[in-house]
């Protein structure tokens, strides 16, 4: 925080790191955001890939209400968040059957949910500073005990994840062969949407509501223009995500802007990269223009011939 005169940028990365690492609150924002950096990298793909990122929006939007609410009945906020953005998840996957056309439902509760909100704003007679500091994110105000609470809350997100992951695949890649093939395509539109409320609650302690895209679509838009493989796609998904949070809290503790403007820019200048250059098109469109080749070419339906459709290829 150079503004504030009392450490400096010397340019030898070690020493930097060294004199940060003597503080616990920075300590604390690195490993939290460590934690939600990946978990975030994993969920933001699963986003591009089921065309949902204006569910990744409103569940950004839906958190700050359940904030608010909790802050009217004296409640930590992040208890708020997550009741809100559960609720509201689950409730747009049952009611919009189809992922990529929930739009109506997803603006109808994100409405509901809003006016929510400002119910409870109106309720509340004091400043509410933590339901506005959702708004924007507070990475250097996570404590000890939150970033346990942090992992504690993701561990549950990743075994969902693992375990149905090429189900969830499959369903994201063609969600109506998965339902000709049997599969409960409602039950994992739940857990992915649930999977999704979970990461965007604790992600917003980093960025805030306002810049949620930053974590949960971004880096997942970065991975599919350069890996066609779902497992390097979500991989260079984590490393992006966590290489923009690192970066962001490392440039803030000596800058005096805030860590959510940092990590924000850095994703989106490296997004503009590999926007630009030549040669690079979506993966997943890539892929599914070659399953649509192959099934042309044997003269059957799409359904049988197009491996990442029927069965997701992992390396």
């Amino acid at each position: 925080m150079s503004g504030y005169g009392w450490v400096w940028w010397n340019w030898n990365i070690i020493a930097d790191l060294r004199v940060m690492l003597q503080y616990t609150f920075i300590q604390s924002a690195f490993e939290a955001g460590t934690i939600i950096a990946i978990l975030a990298g994993v969920v933001s793909y699963l986003v591009v890939l089921r065309r949902s990122s204006f569910a990744a929006h409103a569940l950004g939007h839906v958190g700050f209400s359940g904030a608010a609410g909790a802050v009217v009945f004296a409640v930590a906020p992040i208890w708020g968040l997550l009741l809100f953005t559960t609720v509201s998840g689950t409730g747009i996957a049952v009611l919009g059957r189809r992922a990529a056309n929930r739009d109506v439902e997803i603006g109808t509760v994100l409405a509901f949910m809003l006016g929510l909100g400002l119910l409870f704003l109106a309720f509340y007679r004091g400043y509410a500073t933590e339901a506005y500091s959702i708004l924007f994110g507070d990475i250097v105000g996570i404590s000890p005990s939150q970033v346990w609470f942090t992992l504690y809350a993701s561990l549950p997100v990743f075994v969902a994840l693992l375990l149905v992951y090429r189900q969830l695949l499959f369903a994201s890649l063609d969600e109506e062969v998965a339902e000709a093939k049997g599969m409960h395509t409602l039950v994992l539109g739940i857990i992915f949407m649930l999977a999704l409320a979970v990461a965007i609650s604790i992600a917003v302690t980093v960025i805030g509501v306002l810049l949620i895209f930053a974590l949960t679509v971004t880096p997942a838009a970065i991975a599919v223009r350069l890996a066609q493989r779902p497992l390097y796609a979500v991989l260079i998904s984590v490393l992006v995500a966590l290489a923009a949070t690192w970066a962001g809290i490392f440039i803030a503790f000596y800058e005096v802007e805030p860590t959510s403007f940092f990590i924000v820019t850095i994703v989106f200048a490296i997004y503009l990269v590999v926007r630009l250059m030549p040669g690079l098109g979506p993966a997943v469109q890539q892929a599914r223009a070659a399953q649509s080749v192959r099934g042309s070419a044997t003269g059957g339906p799409r359904t049988t011939s197009a491996p990442l459709a029927s069965e997701p290829e992992t390396p």
